[in-house]
C-alpha cells in the first residue's frame, strides 16, 4: 500500500487495489471455515464513527474488525456530544486521545474523511463522505466481479464492460466504482436521467449513453443504483413509476442481457423502482455476494493499513 489511509480510490495505484483484493481472497477463504477469526489485529482499537445511517457498511466493518480480533467501539452521532455543539474535529481528536489506532468515518459532507486524516494521527478509512467517495464499496464490487468471472486480482477486469445505471451525479458509489473498475481494466458505461448525470462523467473515465437499453447492450455486468433522494434537489425527480419504466431493470430488460451477465446493487434496494423484485431475487443478481464479500474486503483494508503502520511506515 502506497498510502497510510483509505480515503479515495483516486489516490491509490492499481497495485494498491490488487494488493487489497489479493488479501481479500485470503480472508474470504478464512471466512468459509468453521472458526472465522484470527489474531492479526489483537490489541488494536478500531472506532466506527458514523454520522449517517448505515446497515451493510457499519455491520460489515464491525464484523471485519472482530474477525481480526481488534477491539471495536461504535460511535453514534445522535447520542454523542456533537448533539451539544461539539465540532467534528474536536470529537475526532477526543476519540484519538483514547488511543484509537484506526477510525472509520461516514459523514454527510464530502471531504470529512480527508479532514479527519489531516488532524489525527490515527489511520483513517472512508466509509462514505457525501457525494464524494465510498472506496470499500468499490473494492468489494470489484472483488465480486473477479470472483464471479473466476479471475485473479493481478489479471484485473480487462475485457469486461460494466454499465452503471441510475443516479450517477449524487452517488459516491458510482464515482468510486468508475475509478476502481477502470484502473482494473474494465470499460464503464453510465446511463440515467439527464439531471442525474454529472457534466464531467467522461473525465472520470466513463462512457455516457443516451438511454438504458443501449447502455445494457452486450455488457458483462450491470450495477443498478438507487435514487439518492436525500441529496436530490427538489424538482429533479419524476414519480417512482416513471423512473421504473424509463430507467429500472425490469424482468424484460434483464432477459435481454448478454448470457452470463450479472447484476449488482450496493443497497439498499428500492424494489419495484430501480430493480424489479423478480430480478433482485434472480440467479443473475449478486447482491448478497456483494454483502458477503464486503467483510473479507474490509478485513483486508484494516489488516493492510494497521500492519503497515506496525512495520514503522508513516
Amino acid at each position: 500500500m502506497t498510502l497510510a489511509h483509505l480515503v479515495s480510490i483516486d489516490e491509490h495505484t492499481r497495485e494498491d487495489l490488487v494488493e487489497i483484493l489479493d488479501s481479500a481472497r485470503s480472508f474470504d477463504e478464512l471466512l468459509q471455515r468453521p472458526l472465522r477469526k484470527v489474531p492479526a489485529l489483537r490489541g488494536k482499537t478500531i472506532v466506527n464513527m458514523f454520522f449517517e445511517n448505515s446497515t451493510r457498511t457499519r455491520l460489515s466493518f464491525e464484523l471485519a474488525a472482530k474477525r481480526l480480533s481488534a477491539d471495536t467501539v461504535n460511535f453514534s452521532a445522535s447520542s454523542s456530544s456533537t448533539s451539544k455543539g461539539e465540532t467534528f474535529i474536536d470529537t475526532a481528536r477526543n476519540i484519538e486521545a483514547m488511543k484509537a489506532d484506526l477510525i472509520i468515518v461516514r459523514h454527510e459532507y464530502a471531504g470529512a474523511a480527508d479532514l479527519l486524516r489531516r488532524v489525527c494521527s490515527s489511520a483513517v478509512v472512508n466509509a462514505g463522505d457525501g457525494m464524494h467517495q465510498h472506496p470499500t464499496q468499490a473494492l468489494l464490487d470489484a472483488y465480486t466481479l473477479l470472483d464471479h468471472f473466476g479471475r485473479p486480482a493481478i489479471d484485473g477486469l480487462t475485457g469486461l464492460t460494466v454499465a452503471i445505471i441510475g443516479d450517477i451525479a449524487h452517488s459516491r458509489v458510482a464515482r468510486s466504482n468508475i475509478g476502481c473498475l477502470t484502473k482494473l481494466g474494465a470499460t464503464v458505461r453510465v446511463a440515467g436521467p439527464r439531471t442525474m448525470l454529472p457534466a464531467d462523467v467522461e473525465s472520470l473515465g466513463a462512457l455516457p449513453f443516451p438511454d438504458v437499453d443501449s447502455a445494457l447492450d452486450g455488457v458483462d455486468a450491470v450495477m443498478m443504483l438507487r435514487i439518492q433522494k436525500e441529496r436530490l434537489p427538489a424538482g429533479r425527480m419524476a414519480s417512482d413509476s416513471d423512473y421504473r419504466n424509463r430507467f429500472g431493470l425490469s424482468v424484460e430488460r434483464a432477459a435481454r442481457l448478454k448470457e452470463g451477465a450479472c447484476i449488482l446493487h450496493p443497497g439498499p434496494i428500492n424494489r419495484g423502482v430501480e430493480l424489479a423484485p423478480e430480478v433482485a431475487d434472480s440467479a443473475q443478481a449478486l447482491v448478497l455476494d456483494q454483502v458477503e464479500h464486503g467483510v473479507a474486503v474490509r478485513m483486508a483494508v484494516l489488516y493492510l493499513l494497521l500492519s503497515h503502520r506496525a512495520e514503522g511506515e508513516p
